[in-house]
């Protein structure tokens, strides 16, 4: 084939909508000979205004600069691609792309924000509604809202659209979103009618933790919301919000909230509410409140059901409830077809583990997370709640009218829409469930920002956890816009009060005490987003917050070069930190403290670089480079051993490139001689997770890495997927061996920052990365795993469908690779081989390793080589538990599997009869062999 093919271009926010003047667009070729590069292409506008054509001279195709005309507030259009690669001819026209401008001009936001004027209580929930006439010759009706709160509306009685919890949360009192949805359907000429129903969401929600919290925004919701009515005859009309709208209090929905859950009333119902011709005499004025910024367009994606799961069992529990298992671990609501009689109630409880048979609901804390519905008595009814998320597996179901059909109830995954864009497979089901666990952690932690949990009295957007989660996060979806949106906020909440908070938005007012690895999302969240969507602009956009955080932190260092001395989160989550102290890890806070000032003053630099500004750049490379000196002297000894003796500090030093050369060989030894001693258990927190298995596997140390990645005792990764999780945990033990939940106050089975680990699958073990930023060109150096057989990766990049992955055969190892049109590949065989290739699929066969031989388990056996052998290991452990599980627990936990000491020396305080009878089944087990 000689002429390429190219697909319908991208804008920027999407294929149909446009926030700016002047989005950029991407394009993809979907076929084309093998080695092809584009030299050029064409893009072709049509709008009302006629068409316009634009030549882009090389191969640019991703966020190419809009070469047209800007775009006009609501203004709609056709885009189309062609391409041509090097001496060849060009392709046919892509289909066309059809979007709209989602933005407003200068000016025309004039709606009020209004609500009740006397409310009973705090966070009232009430209903609007509004009639307006329409005139013949509509030709296009565009509807603009947004809320102080949450809302829901709709024409005539039709909902406007499926989003859910609009406009979502954002720091209210710098920014605001406004929803913009064409509506010319829904309205008809003659009498219309809007319909809001509204209540407070995250506005009015209390803060904070145990007796601390409190109300952050504002006590009462309110909206605003305009329609804008275009004629044939070039007329226009606005309906905008005001104090001639109509307000009631009475909503079927008694009260929300984001914690509290939903208590709605059926027979509350007002029929006909929000349809023309209603009767709202017993309404009132809506009353005008304080206006919030003026709203802009949504960049990011939308919220709304995303999937729906049916209920895998009906559990009867020791009490007697009735309990639903749908079998998955998700964030979203249940929705229930009932009949029964006028006021009966049915109560809705959700969790995300049993404990003792029973709903585990302590780790909720102090947020209810209960829906209760009340009936009308008219038959069969339908309810889901509208104004608050839960998240939960389980879900127990009290005062159901008569037999439950399970038939009758469903549970509705709701998150952001974000595209699915990275996939990752292996020949392991354990590992194949770890990595669907992060997929699933993932899906219910992006609602409308990164939150750290979905289900307790918090589900905020701690800015630590996307810090060590962006690199997975941005393979598995396409979070550019989604990152972008709420980095924006970060940069606000920063500018205000002069620091990074923990969280964004910043309802704990945290941004005045900055802490290593939380803010250090300011940096390194636009240098991940660059790296993989080769997103220069959001970097541009974000070099003032990059900037403000690195110098804020230069000074606090001062003249000693290192940040010591002050508040630290650290190694949080320590597998040995103690449940009532999740900050009391193995490795010093300020060590990792000045690893991280020395990382994001690097990150601050390329960033400079990147945007030409040399005298930056210059500037923050040498103050990394005193950063880097004070640390290793203050820190490390002249051999190479860290003051912190512990995985979180070596896997710093080697990954944020402290050390490098023969100090971080040595360094990276040493890690694997801790790993080792440690039963190859995990001995990381938040910080050092995302990092100790690439610090292993990139100074030489395979095996360890692949016996830390399959290890299934505490703690480990494959720990949770042994005890049934469906979800990343938040601890290593969130669910302790006994099937009991972990004491501490803070526990949550739903928490990816633990699931960083996917990272590493996806670019070392299936081998794919971006060699240059956004996968323009990729490195293709995939790890075969001893005790694995295959694994691969997919990744559909902005030049299209990339594949990578490794199969062990009777011809060797047999690599394959998919590079796509326009991208390029520079491959590094396991057998060190390195080719440069072009777009096409290829493959590879290298020699397959031979394998270990099995270790033979007498007295003399070193510790070190059964830990290395995990035949022996598991032939040692099962002889143990057959004898005396719990002393083989305690023995597997306490043992330094160390090469200086031997099976027999490490048994010698065991009592004789269980030493003996071990040794006994070991060797009945080598004869039967």
């Amino acid at each position: 084939m000689s002429t390429p093919t190219v697909g319908s271009p991208r804008l920027e926010y999407g294929t149909d909508t446009s926030p700016v003047p002047a989005p950029r667009v991407s394009w993809i070729t979907t076929a084309a000979p093998d080695g092809w590069l584009q030299s050029g292409a064409e893009l072709r506008l049509a709008t009302t205004d006629g068409e316009q054509t634009a030549t882009v001279d090389g191969g640019a195709s991703v966020l190419v600069e809009w070469p047209f005309t800007p775009l006009t507030a609501r203004q709609r259009g056709d885009l189309s691609v062609r391409v041509r690669g090097e001496g060849g001819d060009w392709s046919e026209w892509s289909e066309p792309v059809s979007f709209s401008a989602t933005f407003l001009d200068d000016g025309e936001w004039t709606a009020q924000f209004v609500g009740l004027a006397d409310p009973a209580e705090r966070a009232t929930p009430y209903l609007l509604r509004h009639e307006f006439e329409v005139r013949p010759g509509l030709e296009r009706a565009t509807w603009y809202a947004t809320a102080l709160g949450v809302y829901e509306a709709g024409i005539n009685g039709t909902t406007v659209d499926d989003q859910f919890l609009k406009p979502g949360w954002t720091p209210y009192q710098y920014r605001l979103v406004h929803e913009t949805t064409d509506v010319t359907g829904l309205v008809n000429e003659g009498s219309n009618a809007i319909g809001v129903s509204v209540t407070g969401g995250w506005y009015t929600e209390n803060f904070g933790f145990r007796d601390g919290a409190r109300p952050v925004y504002g006590p009462q919701p309110s909206f605003a919301g305009q329609l804008l009515l275009e004629y044939a005859d070039g007329s226009s009309e606005w309906i905008v919000t005001g104090s001639d709208w109509r307000i009631s209090d009475r909503s079927p929905v008694i009260r929300a909230g984001i914690y509290l859950g939903e208590d709605y009333d059926a027979r509350r119902i007002q029929d006909g509410w929000d349809r023309p011709g209603f009767d709202a005499s017993g309404w009132a004025d809506a009353a005008v409140m304080d206006a919030g910024p003026v709203p802009g367009p949504r960049t990011g994606p939308v919220v709304r059901v995303t999937e729906t799961l049916s209920p895998v069992e009906v559990i009867t529990t020791p009490s007697g409830k009735t309990i639903l298992d749908f079998g998955q671990n998700l964030v979203g609501r249940l929705r229930i077809r009932v009949s029964g009689p006028a006021g009966h109630e049915v109560t809705l409880r959700h969790a995300e583990v049993l404990e003792d048979g029973e709903l585990g609901i302590r780790p909720l804390r102090a947020a209810r997370a209960m829906d209760v519905f009340t009936l009308a008595g008219a038959g069969v009814e339908e309810y889901a709640p509208t104004f608050t998320f839960h998240g939960f597996r389980y879900a127990q179901i009290d005062g159901w009218p008569g037999a439950l059909d399970p038939a009758a109830i469903v549970a509705e995954v709701i998150g952001s829409d974000l595209r699915r864009t990275g996939w990752f497979e292996s020949s392991d089901p354990m590992v194949n469930r770890l990595h669907e666990n992060v997929v699933w952690g993932m899906r219910g932690n992006f609602l409308y920002l990164p939150t750290d949990c979905p289900q307790r009295d918090e589900r905020l957007g701690w800015t630590g956890d996307i810090q060590v989660f962006a690199p997975t996060a941005s393979f598995l979806f396409d979070t550019n816009g989604f990152l972008a949106s709420w980095l924006q906020d970060l940069a606000l909440e920063q500018e205000a009060a002069g620091g990074v908070p923990f969280i964004v938005p910043d309802v704990l007012d945290s941004a005045h005490t900055p802490a290593a690895a939380w803010g250090d999302a300011a940096t390194l969240v636009p240098e991940t987003l660059y790296q993989r969507f080769a997103d220069r602009g959001l970097v541009a956009t974000q070099y003032p917050s990059m900037k403000a955080w690195v110098d804020q932190l230069l000074e606090l260092a001062g003249e000693r070069h290192l940040w010591e001395g002050m508040f630290q989160f650290g190694d949080w989550v320590d597998p040995d930190a103690p449940p009532e102290d999740p900050a009391k890890a193995k490795t010093d806070k300020d060590l990792v403290a000045s690893a991280y000032l020395f990382r994001s003053s690097v990150a601050l630099a390329d960033a400079a670089r990147l945007l030409g500004y040399e005298e930056d750049a210059e500037f923050y490379t040498d103050r990394a480079e005193e950063v880097r000196a004070a640390w290793l002297r203050e820190y490390a000894t002249p051999a190479g051993r860290l003051v912190s003796d512990a995985q979180t500090a070596y896997a710093l030093a080697i990954c944020f490139g402290i050390v490098s050369g023969d100090m971080a060989q040595t360094m990276g030894d040493r890690l694997a001689w801790l790993t080792r001693r440690d039963g190859y258990r995990i001995g990381t927190g938040f910080v050092g997770t995302p990092l100790v298995n690439d610090a292993l596997s990139s100074t030489g140390h395979v095996l360890a890495a692949t016996r830390m990645l399959l290890q299934t005792e505490c703690p480990s990764w494959l720990y949770s997927v042994s005890m049934g999780a469906t979800t990343i945990w938040e601890r290593w033990d969130s669910l302790l061996p006994d099937g009991s939940i972990n004491p501490g106050e803070m526990t949550s089975f739903n928490h990816y920052a633990l699931g960083a680990v996917a990272d590493w699958l996806h670019r070392v073990v299936a081998g794919m990365a971006p060699d240059e930023p956004g996968y323009r060109r990729i490195r293709i150096a995939p790890t075969p795993l001893p005790g694995l057989t295959h694994a691969s990766a997919a990744f559909d990049s902005a030049y299209g469908r990339i594949t990578s992955g490794w199969e062990r055969t009777d011809e060797g190892i047999v690599v394959t690779a998919t590079v796509p049109p326009n991208a390029t590949a520079v491959v590094v065989l396991p057998d060190g081989a390195r080719h440069e290739v072009g777009s096409g699929q290829h493959r590879w066969v290298v020699a397959s390793q031979p394998e270990a031989p099995t270790t033979d388990l007498t007295p003399d056996t070193s510790l070190a080589a059964i830990q290395d052998d995990p035949g022996a290991y598991a032939s040692l452990m099962s002889a143990m538990r057959d004898l005396d599980p719990e002393m083989a627990a305690e023995f597997s936990l306490r043992t330094a599997w160390l090469p200086t000491q031997t099976l027999g020396n490490s048994m010698g305080f065991l009592s004789p009869v269980f030493r003996d009878g071990v040794f006994k089944a070991l060797e009945a087990a080598k004869s039967q062999r």
